[in-house]
């Protein structure tokens, strides 16, 4: 039996933040534009599986400069083409890379 079940909501969007170290209004904006995985309306907690998938996309709005649409797209993408195993090392590649990049690299995004 794991310890952790990564897959289990107990995250709320303020703690993501502080992972991220970026601003809470920049995830909701990205939970307005469609960009999180979808949650109850009345609960919004996430698990450690969604937080891998919310800071591929503030990587891709903060680093990589694409705006909502093309994140979207790439999310889809993932979705639609790749199994679970190959999107969770694809993620995993993702996560080292975002460990290398100093705080100036990641700028906080308001407008997309």
């Amino acid at each position: 039996m794991a310890l952790v079940d990564n897959k289990k909501d107990i995250l709320p969007l303020s703690s993501i933040a502080e992972l991220l170290t970026t601003k809470i209004r920049t995830l909701k904006m990205y939970e307005e534009k469609g960009l999180l995985p979808p949650k109850e309306e009345n609960k919004k907690l996430y698990s450690i599986d969604d937080v891998k998938l919310i800071a591929f996309t503030h990587y891709l709005a903060s680093v990589k400069k694409i705006n909502a649409n093309g994140i979207k797209y790439i999310l889809e993408m993932l979705h639609s083409n790749m199994d679970e195993q190959n999107r969770e090392t694809f993620l995993t590649l993702v996560e080292k890379k975002m460990e290398q990049l100093s705080g100036i690299d990641i700028k906080d995004v308001e407008t997309m």
